[in-house]
């Protein structure tokens, strides 16, 4: 039965049911797509960095001015929109942000994403600009996410700025035990002005993720093609093994890997390796009470081994010696330059966990959830530790308060940061 129809007869059978029955109105227009679309966010945050002296990292980056503590205020801005006109659809998502660090004022603006969609079919859709595309399973980390940017473990459901590309999604759906399979072909190009930051310049490079429903267990495989990045080629699944229990994992073989290792001395080293693997494994559960358990097990095939770590952490410290010993700081600036390439990264290792418990509306106190979040490095064990709260009792504002402590021993990831501690307040009012 047409959906007017069936609203007709339902609005007279109201009207006859008795005197007293409200008028019933349906106005299809509230289930139409709008042709214009405007939302997002404006965020203020607050943090206050505990610098941890004694760290490796920390000489390298305030040999020159000393400080035990930093504070940064940020203002940040996330609009997005949609315009749309028949099968055509321009979408927008802008990010705006100042930051103010002691002694400093740094401001910026991009579009994390501007790209036009085309859609003639419900089963197709084409889409070219930029485009933040989210490949993988994993929660905190993703090891098949060819054509994105890196996650931060520390808040994975932040949206990422995008790359500039040309898409498709082509879907079918069947009957059977494989309910659904959709391909999306990539073209990414990499030059000086388009993408610089994706690898090499100079190449067009193809990506392609195929997706299968079959039997409830989502799957996908993934390629991109040798260009600016080496070749690499993985895949992930997810299923629901009940109704609160979710299982997934990825896989990833990326070839011709390289790595640049820095001895106790100082020396430099390209290693390389014909190929090495990634692999991600993980769980979420929900407890009847709301209580939500995520972990996951995290292997960076191509990271620093713990002792390519150790060595790096032991030449800075020596570049620094050197430099109070002689006012010499050109070692140190060699060292600093080589740590942003290195260690300095985000999960520069080899292995790590994840594990985060969050609690909703605990004692019925509503709108109101805390949780912890551990991330650990396996090999050298240290770890970060993260206790927040959240609260989402007014109208369109999200309050958060997070306090991130990291600890381990001498020459560990979490031990040589440059902070050992951060308080971070956060106020997001959404438009």
């Amino acid at each position: 039965m047409p959906l007017r129809a069936y609203a007709a007869g339902i609005a007279l059978l109201l009207t006859a049911s008795a005197a007293q029955a409200q008028d019933f109105t349906f106005d299809a227009s509230e289930f139409e797509k709008k042709p214009f679309e405007f939302s997002g966010y404006v965020e203020l945050k607050q943090q206050h960095f505990r610098l941890n002296q004694d760290s490796a990292l920390y000489k390298l980056g305030f040999y020159n001015q000393p400080r035990d503590s930093l504070d940064q205020t940020t203002l940040t801005l996330k609009p997005e929109g949609k315009l749309r006109s028949g099968a055509l659809t321009l979408n927008a998502r802008a990010h705006l942000e100042g930051d103010w660090a002691t002694q400093q004022f740094d401001r910026e603006f991009r579009f994390d994403e501007l790209y036009g969609s085309y859609k003639p079919d419900p089963g197709l859709t084409l889409d070219a600009g930029k485009i933040a595309l989210k490949w993988g399973k994993g929660y905190a980390w993703t090891t098949v996410g060819f054509v994105e940017r890196q996650k931060d473990p520390n808040d994975p459901d932040l949206a990422r700025q995008g790359f500039t590309m040309l898409t498709a999604d082509i879907i079918r759906n069947f009957d059977g035990a494989l309910r659904t399979v959709a391909f999306t072909p990539v073209l990414l190009p990499a030059t000086s002005d388009v993408n610089h930051d994706f690898g090499s310049t100079g190449h067009l490079n193809a990506a392609a993720k195929l997706y299968l429903l079959y039997n409830d267990t989502d799957i996908d495989f993934m390629f991109l093609s040798n260009g600016s990045r080496s070749r690499r080629y993985g895949m992930d699944f997810s299923r629901n093994l009940g109704s609160n229990l979710e299982i997934h994992g990825e896989w990833a073989r990326i070839e011709d890997t390289q790595r640049q290792v820095t001895d106790a001395t100082g020396k430099v080293t390209t290693l390389r390796q014909n190929a090495a693997s990634s692999y991600l494994l993980g769980m979420r559960y929900l407890t009847d009470q709301d209580m939500t358990w995520i972990f996951e097990y995290y292997r960076n095939g191509p990271g620093f081994t713990e002792s390519e770590m150790q060595n790096f952490y032991s030449y800075a410290d020596a570049t620094y010696a050197q430099y109070v010993a002689t006012g010499n700081d050109t070692p140190l600036q060699r060292a600093a330059n080589l740590s942003r390439s290195g260690v300095a990264r985000p999960n520069p290792g080899r292995d790590y966990l994840y594990l985060r418990v969050s609690q909703k509306e605990p004692f019925n106190i509503l709108y109101f959830t805390p949780s912890i979040t551990l991330i650990a490095n396996a090999n050298d064990r240290s770890f970060s530790v993260t206790p927040e709260v959240l609260y989402t009792g007014f109208n369109n504002l999200e309050l958060r308060a997070r306090a991130f402590f990291l600890r381990g021993d001498r020459y560990t990831e979490f031990g040589e940061r440059v902070n050992s501690s951060r308080l971070e307040l956060q106020a997001r009012l959404y438009f």
